[in-house]
């Protein structure tokens, strides 16, 4: 009863209308910077792995022990259900750089069902509160991977000065862990493990009569040895190994004296063409795109990975970079962009494929255009939806975008289609719109309300993964909503300034 009085209000102020539009949808995009972004919602899993690296050469007691005190910390925590705990993998000659020798250890906790997220947080800052208080241990607290995706934060620094990677990496994850940001800052040059290393002296080697590469090869004949042959027993080969009697190799002053030339006559030691001594080599060179690199990782404690990016940006431009060196935020960030602009690109296509049918249907260029404006329309419920639900823009919810970008133009597609009928059979303008409008409000609001029903448990987040879903539904209903009440209303003014007098241009099926 009071929409017809409404409509012929509207039509009469094409101005004021149009306006009040335009300033509902500029004051929506001012939204858009306080949402935030972020690759994918974080989901609660109730689970996660602590991993833990000690300084090089802590016996397995030690590690162990360590592991046993966080234990207790975590099961002391309502939150936990249970924990599993490994303690030092592998050997010096193969296990994985990362995760190996008698320092290492990961710790498995499984949470209560019903912790959430705030349970979740709340056990891992405990075990963080314990883990930061063991001298020289690093860590990562990671949840299970769902996807194969970069951690949230990665800095890389490139570069061929190791020296230099270490210590420029050293600054910017010293600066990030001031942040209370960011958690489980880590660099992949922070620690290496203890080595003896040979530096020849080619002068001297050449001086001597002596291949640098032949001294090479001597030394690792004696120290490591080469398998002579191979001694059968029974269905068995055996190797024969033949190298330096122990004694002779134990200890750094013993290398000094190897000797590494053939001939009995006049020996000469190792230490008259090299230099011997104990030194902390990197635990693994990274390259990317045939340059060394340095990563700095990190995780988030809270916000969203767009303030993060932010928040780096400002870090590396107070961090000096030493000619050289080049850095760069890479992880989560570059993936977020791609896939945002690999969504844009469908989003305008999805656009474009719409109007392309529409305009074949209506047989008209203008129709289709008033009848897109319902899709800015839209966008102020949903951006507004996101901003009160606190949700930030996401890969999900640019789905839901696409989503909404088809299902929006419904109800402006039944209304002009009346309305051009009207119009055909020799009705006023103004009288068409009015009585259009009046005819297809039940019809409108009727498909409203059945799709946003429906959406509603989704949006609610109900069952595990919630997390995902819940953000694709809560756009498409804040813009379903609003863009239906100001179809209503904007879309015939739009109608009314755009049409020509008298009959409509199209020829209606």
């Amino acid at each position: 009863v009071r929409y017809p009085p409404l409509l012929r209000a509207s039509l009469a102020r094409p101005a004021l209308v149009l306006t009040t539009a335009f300033g509902l949808l500029a004051g929506s995009l001012l939204l858009v910077p306080q949402l935030g972004m972020e690759l994918l919602p974080q989901l609660a899993q109730n689970e996660f792995d602590l991993e833990l690296r000690l300084p090089p050469g802590t016996p397995l007691e030690e590690s162990d022990a360590t592991l046993a005190r966080l234990q207790r910390a975590a099961q002391d925590h309502s939150a936990v259900a249970t924990t599993f705990a490994v303690a030092g993998t592998g050997t010096r000659m193969d296990a994985n750089p990362d995760q190996g020798g008698e320092n290492w250890g990961e710790m498995h906790v499984e949470l209560d069902p019903a912790a959430g997220e705030t349970g979740e947080a709340g056990a891992t800052a405990a075990l963080r509160d314990v883990v930061t208080r063991v001298p020289g241990a690093e860590y990562r607290i990671q949840r299970p991977s769902l996807f194969t995706f970069d951690t949230p934060i990665e800095v890389e620094v490139a570069g061929y000065d190791l020296d230099k990677l270490k210590a420029t990496a050293g600054r910017i994850a010293e600066r990030l862990s001031a942040s209370d940001r960011f958690a489980d800052v880590k660099s992949t040059l922070e620690q290496g493990h203890p080595e003896i290393q040979i530096h020849f002296d080619r002068e001297r080697a050449a001086a001597l009569g002596l291949a640098v590469h032949e001294v090479a090869d001597r030394v690792v004949q004696q120290v490591r040895g080469d398998v002579a042959t191979r001694y059968s027993w029974r269905d068995r080969k055996i190797d024969v190994r033949v190298r330096a009697q122990e004694e002779d190799r134990a200890t750094v002053a013993e290398l000094r004296e190897l000797i590494v030339n053939a001939e009995p006559a006049r020996p000469i030691p190792l230490h008259a063409v090299a230099d011997v001594r104990v030194d902390v080599g990197p635990s693994e060179i990274r390259r990317t795109a045939q340059q060394r690199v340095a990563l700095v990782t990190a995780g988030l404690r809270y916000g969203d990975l767009g303030a993060a990016i932010d928040e780096i940006n400002g870090v590396l431009s107070d961090v000096a970079v030493p000619p050289g060196l080049s850095s760069r935020i890479a992880g989560q960030s570059e993936e977020m962009a791609a896939s945002f602009r690999s969504l844009l690109f469908a989003l305008a296509l999805a656009l474009f494929l719409v109007y392309l049918v529409m305009a074949s249907q209506f047989e008209s260029l203008l129709h289709p255009f008033v009848i897109f404006f319902s899709i800015p329309l839209a966008a102020v419920g949903a951006l507004w939806a996101l901003w009160l639900t606190g949700t930030t823009l996401s890969v999900v919810v640019f789905i839901g975008f696409l989503l909404l970008a088809g299902i929006v133009v419904n109800n402006a597609i039944v209304l002009i289609d009346l309305v051009n009928q009207l119009r055909a059979d020799g009705k006023d303008l103004v009288e068409a719109l009015v009585e259009g409008g009046r005819l297809r409000l039940r019809p409108i609001l009727m498909t409203t309300l059945t799709t946003t029903l429906g959406l509603i448990p989704l949006a609610l987040g109900f069952g595990e993964g919630a997390e995902l879903r819940a953000p694709m539904a809560i756009p498409v209903i804040g813009g379903l909503i609003v863009s239906t009440l100001l179809t209503l209303v904007v879309i015939p003014v739009l109608y009314k300034v755009l049409a020509r007098p008298g009959q409509p241009d199209v020829s209606t099926p």
